[in-house]
């Protein structure tokens, strides 16, 4: 009998450090994406109170929470176009240093916030670094690694993402118990200021990491790299980014513009009882950390799916997952039971996708466009996705604004999205087993 393939067997000293280092950048990327999250509608509460000098409107909240998110996507998009280019020409390495910096450190300049439109430009360039670290390091981890092993890898470092969410979901459990007690005046300004820490993690990958050889071969040859009139000009590049983009902006929107509101569809219900914000605080943490388990184990499914089954089958079968899970979740949540197994079962089938995107992304352009191609498909799609936190605001506050609980209707209107990707997926190429492209 042939024994299990075990694809970390193949991973020496260099390799390893590869891998975790990447990983924890990109946690650490997460991990301030969750924090924004929690705080995202206490801090908008709270600053457009400040302005008026009375209590906002939910509608005002819903629709201003929405701005915010809209504008950190855009600086997103960026961001990842921007440092996608810059790994191709500079090197993976040196382009990671520069965007661990930008998100961390504007990260803590956003715990200083005295209006929303300050709070969102602090947002947008944090953006601005959590766009381009993902191109970055599966690029990294992709080219470093051999055929057989990188799907597994890729796969580990896409599940490093919930492991940060989790994190941050720890981190405002702790600072909501805080709050609670007294010990803090407003939780979300902290968590700000520890989102900050990472810009620590910049030193290990100076002084650890060199280039990766399939890289330095790339440049060695004087061609141009991260050239995106040649993504576009060439049909076989044009073809794997235009599908690319489709399939990451469905997943996008439905985590960005649906999936991560649960937290706010849960503080609506709470806003209803007699909790305090502290325990407010907590219940929409202990949210975001079981929405985050439940990805986990997607992305570790989704990994071993697409090995058996192939990326095209895995991507469809998780597509109408990921649709039917989450509106029947945002229709049916209801109470704090509910929390613990439909919260976990939308993010697995929803942060699947993200494994997905990590996995087959890098698969689709050779060494010299990779990071030009895998950011593209990443995040152009975040210009137009970036309406979707937006459009959900606007659905919640007007459109359905005369429903009871509008933001159910508004969530479930929204997972139309997914059929966006399930409809890409007769488009894409197989790369299931293939080596990279060169």
């Amino acid at each position: 009998m042939t024994p299990p393939y075990r694809w970390y067997h193949e991973l020496d000293r260099t390799r390893w450090l590869i891998l975790i280092v990447a990983s924890l950048g990109w946690l650490f990327d997460t991990m301030d994406q969750q924090l924004f999250n929690l705080a995202r509608r206490p801090a908008v509460s709270e600053l457009l109170a400040g302005r008026a000098g009375a209590p906002a409107s939910a509608g005002d909240i819903a629709e201003y929470a929405g701005y915010t998110t809209m504008i950190f996507m855009i600086g997103w998009a960026l961001g990842g176009v921007f440092f996608g280019i810059l790994g191709d020409r500079i090197g993976r390495v040196k382009t990671m240093i520069a965007t661990i910096l930008c998100y961390s450190l504007f990260t803590g300049l956003s715990a200083f916030s005295v209006g929303v439109w300050d709070f969102a430009a602090y947002r947008f360039i944090t953006g601005l670094g959590v766009g381009g670290q993902f191109a970055v390091g599966v690029a990294l981890v992709a080219e470093s690694l051999s055929d057989r092993a990188r799907p597994f890898a890729l796969g580990w470092l896409q599940a490093a993402s919930t492991w940060g969410n989790m994190l941050a979901a720890l981190i405002g459990i702790g600072l909501g118990s805080l709050e609670q007690a007294g010990a803090i005046a407003s939780a979300w300004r902290t968590m700000f200021v520890v989102g900050a820490l990472p810009a620590m993690l910049s030193v290990l990958v100076m002084r650890r990491l060199k280039e990766p050889e399939r890289w330095q071969r790339a440049a060695s040859t004087g061609l141009q790299l991260g050239s995106v009139t040649e993504l576009f000009s060439d049909a076989r590049w044009r073809r794997n980014a235009i599908v690319g983009m489709l399939l990451a902006f469905a997943g996008v929107v439905g985590l960005w513009g649906i999936g991560n509101f649960s937290v706010d569809l849960l503080r609506a219900m709470l806003d209803k009882t007699s909790l305090s914000a502290g325990q407010k605080t907590f219940w929409t943490s202990m949210t975001l950390l079981l929405q985050n388990l439940g990805g986990f184990f997607g992305i570790y499914a989704f990994t071993h799916l697409t090995d058996r089954i192939g990326r095209k089958k895995a991507f469809a079968i998780t597509f109408v997952a990921a649709m039917l899970t989450t509106a029947f979740t945002f229709w049916n949540l209801d109470s704090f039971d509910d929390i613990f197994w439909m919260i976990p079962l939308m993010g697995a089938c929803q942060l699947a996708l993200f494994g997905g995107y990590a996995i087959y992304l890098p698969e689709l352009f050779p060494t010299r466009l990779r990071s030009t191609g895998t950011s593209l498909c990443y995040n152009v799609g975040r210009f137009v996705a970036a309406a979707g936190p937006l459009t959900l605001g606007l659905l919640t506050s007007r459109v359905f604004a005369n429903h009871p609980e509008p933001m159910r209707y508004a969530g479930v209107t929204m997972c139309l999205v997914f059929l966006i990707g399930l409809a890409t997926v007769p488009f894409a190429p197989e790369t299931r087993g293939a080596p990279l492209p060169e």
